[in-house]
């Protein structure tokens, strides 16, 4: 009886702890002139895989745009509870993609819960380092960094400055028919994915700054569902990665970010890139045509400096290189590349505003086709804070 006093008790002050609520956000207006030619729906980013492929295949070069889509609000909270605290994270933005490809609308970012060392829905993967992520007004970043939102079930054995993470997330994949694309054999191939993606991540902190290795393994499958008795393509390929990242303080006013990725079959957890499954010819009448992990090497190397409490720079360079096979299409996204340099003003707190040039640039696989965009971009942000406390 003694005992289950005492449960009751603890749950009776549990009931009366306060939460703490912050509802925040920014409101960003951005306004910009490519110097050259982009896909229409990512008019307001630097994305290599949406330049254009081939001449002129987004139109003429050299257009102004204005846009919101960077407007974002939040919701979060922290309870202290008997099992620890208890968090949640609820986050959208206006930037539309997918099916909204282009469009200012409603996009869910986070919807994230975390008790103590377990945490469950959707929020960064552990494979992905967000604090490599510049100082930058282009929203798309990087396109040599991991970068990937997704739903997952995660354990935080390790919190705080050192930390160490492991997480089941949900699987996805996607593949490159190359110039067997358009054949019946490859119609009928679907994905299936047996098992969830499994990622680490383990960060040491230094008093320079800190490193973190992550690494990830996925299982990427795929089933013939032709009718044909002679061949069976289904199949499937081990997808893993690895990421180095980092933050190293170059004096008092200076940081280095630094991330390198190397891997196959990972694509779809890189910031910008294409397909994960690359197709390639046998010597196997029964399967004539097999799938493969695609090889990937990326990195990322950016500068932040502070030249007093309210300027600031940032500037650097990324890049992208996919191995692909002899089979895949001419025009197939092979390496991409991308650069900025801004100066940014912060007069008072909670606004900030500055310009910012970007570049972009992107090679195919083995038609001789290459192209850069250069864009120059200004933006206004007002950021708010505000921190609620709920008693019970």
């Amino acid at each position: 009886m003694a005992g289950l006093m005492g449960i009751g008790t603890a749950w009776a002050q549990e009931a009366k702890t306060p939460t703490q609520f912050n509802i925040y956000g920014a409101l960003m207006t951005d306004v910009g002139y490519n110097m050259n030619s982009i896909n229409s729906n990512w008019f307001d980013v630097v994305r290599p895989t949406q330049l254009p492929s081939f001449e002129n295949e987004f139109g003429a070069e050299g257009s102004f745009y204005f846009g919101v889509r960077q407007t974002r609000f939040g919701v979060k909270s922290s309870t202290q509870t008997r099992l620890g605290e208890l968090t949640t994270l609820f986050e959208w933005e206006l930037f539309g993609v997918g099916a909204d490809a282009g469009q200012t609308t409603f996009r869910l970012r986070h919807a994230y819960g975390q008790i103590g060392k377990w945490g469950f829905g959707q929020y960064w993967s552990p494979f992905m380092d967000i604090d490599i992520f510049p100082n930058s007004l282009e929203y798309w970043g990087p396109s040599g960094m991991a970068l990937f939102r997704n739903i997952q079930i995660r354990y935080m054995p390790l919190q705080g400055e050192d930390k160490l993470t492991f997480a089941l997330e949900r699987p996805g994949a996607s593949a490159d028919g190359g110039i067997y694309s358009d054949q019946i054999a490859l119609s009928d191939v679907e994905f299936s994915f047996p098992l969830p993606d499994f990622s680490v991540e383990y960060r040491k902190a230094f008093g320079f700054g800190y490193l973190e290795l992550a690494g990830i393994l996925r299982n990427v499958a795929w089933e013939d569902l032709s009718p044909d008795s002679v061949r069976d393509l289904s199949d499937n390929a081990l997808g893993w990665g690895l990421n180095l990242t980092g933050n190293v303080a170059l004096g008092s006013k200076t940081t280095a970010r630094f991330g390198v990725v190397y891997g196959a079959g990972i694509q779809n957890y890189m910031n910008d890139a294409t397909t994960d499954i690359g197709v390639r010819t046998t010597d196997d009448i029964r399967k004539p045509l097999e799938g493969y992990a695609l090889p990937i090497t990326a990195f990322s190397l950016f500068f932040d400096h502070n030249w007093n409490s309210r300027l600031s720079t940032a500037v650097g360079y990324s890049r992208t290189d996919f191995d692909l096979a002899e089979s895949s299409a001419p025009n197939s996204f092979k390496t991409g590349q991308y650069a900025l340099v801004n100066l940014l003003f912060k007069p008072v707190d909670n606004f900030m505003y500055g310009a910012e040039v970007q570049y972009g640039g992107r090679e195919n696989h083995n038609d001789g086709w290459s192209y850069d965009i250069v864009k120059i971009q200004m933006s206004f942000k007002y950021n708010f804070d505000l921190p609620v406390t709920l008693k019970p």
